[in-house]
């Protein structure tokens, strides 16, 4: 998807429909194409991510978060995770802990993102 701006944040919204991001590379890709377009946010939909990344002895999901903070690019994981929340009281305070922040946040959806964009700014 193009790259599009949200409360005055580049934002670079991946598709749905895409390849699994499940490794290292794959991350580093995607950090790779954010900052050709200048992105200073990347909305990854929940879809996208490898069933490793919501198991967290995996410790894929600390490198992909990680990798994103170290190169002060903000991420936004898209789509409902009710189900993995109930029943990951691990993975739910993961979850907590992050959308304290404001370099990673999980989101349900575009409008809750806008809306955690908008409180940002006026902070």
């Amino acid at each position: 998807m193009p790259i599009e701006e949200l409360r005055g944040v580049r934002v670079d919204r991946l598709d749905v429909d895409g390849p699994t991001i499940a490794t290292d590379d794959d991350t580093s890709d995607l950090i790779g194409g954010a900052w050709s377009a200048q992105a200073g946010l990347i909305a990854i939909p929940v879809e996208r991510l490898d069933e490793t990344f919501f198991d967290l002895s995996s410790g894929f999901a600390g490198e992909l978060l990680g990798k994103f903070g170290n190169y002060r690019l903000r991420i936004a994981i898209v789509g409902d995770i009710s189900e993995r929340l109930a029943a990951d009281d691990a993975f739910a305070a993961l979850v907590r802990e992050t959308n304290r922040g404001d370099a990673a946040w999980f989101v349900p959806d575009t409008a809750a993102l806008d809306a955690k964009l908008a409180d940002r700014a006026r902070r």
